[in-house]
């Protein structure tokens, strides 16, 4: 990890559904062998239901996400002060709030974003959050691929409102480094050339907090 400076041991690959965001994250893990942080959010009750019934399970889902995302990081973070090694997250805490700007309103999302303010206070900050940006149409097509029953009724007017969701926040957000990485055109599963170029620009940049751009 000769490439990798100090001031990067904690990183998040982020994304809209289906972007590939824990396929990268798994790849950099093993390229590095870092420690690895994933989303379980198989074990969320509600998600079935929510993809079913939007208006029925959005507050508890986005409840139960938050409830898991801020424990499983506070297990797993204990302090950048106490990391021995290089880490890489699917997901950011504030991943919570930005899926919570898409599916929730009015009270209910206030009511949320108290919660989430509270709650973020007692969680380690990433030093760069990556942003794997795709199209909805090529994100429809990954989650058909990769065929997760309950994924398959996800439209694309779902994907481009959690897409909103992120870029505001990030727009709002000052205070956090941001990479946003077009990948419409690239293959960094199949490819291996594509794999090192994300990787390249991941650790050999000087990236200023608020949103850096690039484009393969």
């Amino acid at each position: 990890m000769k490439n990798l400076t100090e001031s990067l041991n904690y990183l998040v690959i982020e994304g809209n559904i289906g972007a590939g965001k824990t396929t990268l994250t798994k790849m950099l893990g093993e390229q590095y062998n870092a420690r690895v942080i994933l989303e379980q959010f198989s074990e969320n009750p509600f998600l079935p239901g929510f993809y079913r019934d939007p208006e029925r399970y959005a507050f508890p889902l986005e409840l139960s996400f938050l409830a898991g995302r801020f424990n499983q990081l506070r297990s797993e973070l204990p302090g950048k002060d106490l990391f021995g090694s290089f880490t890489v997250s699917d997901y950011s805490f504030p991943k919570s709030l930005i899926f919570s700007g898409a599916t929730l309103s009015g009270h209910e999302y206030r009511l949320f974003r108290q919660l989430f303010d509270i709650m973020e206070l007692q969680v380690p900050k990433p030093d760069l959050v990556v942003y794997l940006h795709n199209e909805p149409e090529n994100l429809l097509e990954n989650i058909k691929t990769r065929g997760r029953s309950y994924e398959q009724s996800i439209t694309a007017d779902y994907l481009d409102r959690v897409r909103r969701s992120y870029f505001e926040f990030m727009k709002q957000r000052s205070d956090i480094r941001f990479l946003v990485v077009e990948t419409g055109g690239i293959d960094f599963v199949s490819d291996r050339g594509d794999f090192d170029a994300i990787r390249t620009l991941i650790f050999a940049g000087n990236y200023q907090y608020g949103i850096n751009r690039v484009v393969l």
